[in-house]
């Protein structure tokens, strides 16, 4: 894949994911589609919420990627990124895209209909993490599991901004260690 198709592929998850959950939305749940990013938390502390969420999650999600256990599935991760050479402002614009189109469709589209569980291992699943084939990648898998489910709760308690925040500061903090050890020349 091209990095010019890298970028399509995000800027398709930006519109075309949140254009997939509207419907989801509009005829299967009560939820006024203005009111998508109404809550009882300031806009600026769910920001704050999820951006710490995510960073937390992405800190423990690279401790656990750099087990030794799991070096196959680090060497997958760097794999697909590498073929890009990412900046810093690419990364924060494709963990942008995912984060916005990706929340909009899972968390406030599908999650109603399918429970935080279910919605969770969807959206690990469809991302290729739980693979009956490679048991390494199936445990991160499951970690990314536990991780998405606090997504769908702060999706619930906090709102969908903070969600989106969370899983931006996940892809940012993910895609830059991937890049940085890449571009140090640090094998692992």
């Amino acid at each position: 894949m091209s990095k010019k198709s890298f970028f399509l592929l995000a800027l398709l998850t930006l519109i075309g994911f949140p254009l997939a959950g509207l419907p989801l939305i509009y005829f299967f749940q009560d939820t006024p589609i203005l009111s998508l990013f109404d809550s009882e938390t300031a806009w600026h502390l769910e920001i704050i919420y999820g951006l710490l969420y995510g960073l937390i999650a992405a800190m423990i999600a690279w401790q656990i990627v750099m087990l030794k256990y799991l070096r196959d599935v680090r060497l997958y991760f760097s794999s697909l990124i590498q073929q890009f050479n990412l900046s810093f402002p690419e990364i924060l614009f494709i963990s942008f895209c995912a984060g916005f189109g990706e929340e909009i469709l899972f968390r406030a589209g599908v999650q109603p209909l399918l429970g935080i569980w279910i919605t969770s291992i969807l959206f690990v699943a469809i991302h290729g993490y739980l693979n009956p084939k490679n048991i390494a990648l199936s445990m991160y898998g499951i970690f990314m599991c536990l991780i998405i489910v606090g997504v769908g709760y702060l999706y619930i308690h906090v709102g969908l901004i903070s969600a989106i925040a969370a899983h931006f500061m996940i892809d940012v903090v993910l895609l830059y260690q991937l890049n940085i050890r890449r571009h140090t020349n640090e094998y692992f």
